[in-house]
């Protein structure tokens, strides 16, 4: 089985389905710190991460840097550009060395007509995504930087025996970016967590020794 039926978009297809996608997807391999997609670009691909690691993230005329999101195996990107012909709405970069299936917009219309269920599963995905959007944009809304800064430790975190650890290798900046804060604000927060023995920084690795506080 392909590498595909890892890609969480294309959950529930069948044997044969999957052969449909593998048929017309396109292997590409990229370096570390390669842009993939620039923000205002014609979209007429989606991407699916098997190796590697991605950053998305939109930038003002400035320059300045706000990232959205971090993918890795079995995640993608560029989907909405399978359904309409809108132009790309973020960048991506790879963090690592990294490896896509592309599937290009042509090529899957021509299947999605053969395949109905192609198209339903696609827009079931696309439902989840949404609500995942809305919960983030919600995040922004109603929490305080510190709110923020704790999702975000919580979400990337992966138990380790007693403990959570950050696997990214993230600076006070990236986390900044992430939140959309100030990097003097997010070290101050992050200074008083170590000296509280919340968290240890080891590496541009957070782990998190104990629980986080609700409120700061």
């Amino acid at each position: 089985m392909s590498e595909l039926n890892k890609i969480s978009i294309f959950e529930g297809l069948s044997e044969e389905e999957f052969a449909t996608i593998d048929a017309i997807a396109v292997t590409r391999n990229y370096p570390k710190n390669s842009i993939i997609i620039n923000e205002g670009d014609i979209a007429n691909a989606m991407y699916m991460v098997t190796s590697g690691k991605v950053r998305v993230y939109v930038s003002d005329d400035q320059g300045k840097e706000f990232i959205l999101n971090s993918m890795g195996p079995g995640e993608y990107f560029g989907e909405l550009s399978l359904l309409d012909d809108e132009k790309r709405s973020a960048s991506v970069i790879t963090t690592e060395k990294s490896t896509f299936s592309i599937v290009y917009k042509e090529e899957f219309t021509k299947a999605v007509k053969d395949n109905p269920n192609l198209s339903m599963a696609l827009l079931k995905n696309l439902a989840h995504s949404v609500r995942q959007l809305t919960d983030n944009i919600k995040t922004l809304a109603l929490q305080d930087v510190y709110g923020r800064i704790r999702k975000t430790l919580i979400g990337m975190a992966i138990k380790e025996g007693d403990i959570m650890i950050v696997k990214e290798k993230l600076t006070q900046q990236d986390i900044a970016n992430r939140i959309g804060s100030s990097r003097e604000m997010v070290a101050r927060i992050l200074k008083d967590l170590t000296v509280g023995g919340y968290i240890r920084s080891e590496s541009k690795q957070f782990h998190i020794l104990k629980k986080l506080p609700e409120s700061y």
